[in-house]
């Protein structure tokens, strides 16, 4: 049976909801839904989808990194969006992560995210190979 490894990003929702930003069991990584919040709690790219994408993207890169993937083991993203209009600025980020990748994905309109500021959240799953 493959090792559980669960890890975390220091989140203060991580200990208060009882969740891990990162599970890995055996090849595969799953990383939980990702806001555009720094390490000091700030809002990044506030009022912006795209820039929120990007850092979001960038984060959720370095948490496969963390649990031992690489960014080419990606292999579904799952992009939820309190805007579908803004799809097409979060698609243009996604594709400047993804376009050579390509892994399955999904966009999806939801009503509200964890803050009124946070317009996107991205969780995804990698297979080390």
């Amino acid at each position: 049976m493959a090792e559980r490894q669960n890890f975390s990003s220091g989140a203060k929702w991580e200990d208060a909801v009882g969740y891990s930003r990162v599970v890995r069991v055996g090849q595969v990584i799953e990383v939980s839904g990702t806001v555009a919040v720094d390490e000091e709690g700030n809002v990044v790219g506030i009022n912006n989808a795209y820039e929120q994408t990007k850092y979001i993207l960038q984060k959720i890169i370095q948490f496969v990194e963390k649990a031992g993937g690489r960014k080419e083991d990606i292999t579904r993203t799952r992009v939820y969006l309190t805007d579908m209009f803004t799809w097409e600025e979060v698609g243009k980020a996604h594709s400047e992560y993804f376009k050579k990748i390509k892994p399955v994905t999904s966009f999806l309109e939801v009503k509200s995210l964890i803050g009124p500021e946070y317009l996107v959240e991205i969780e995804v799953t990698a297979i080390v190979h």
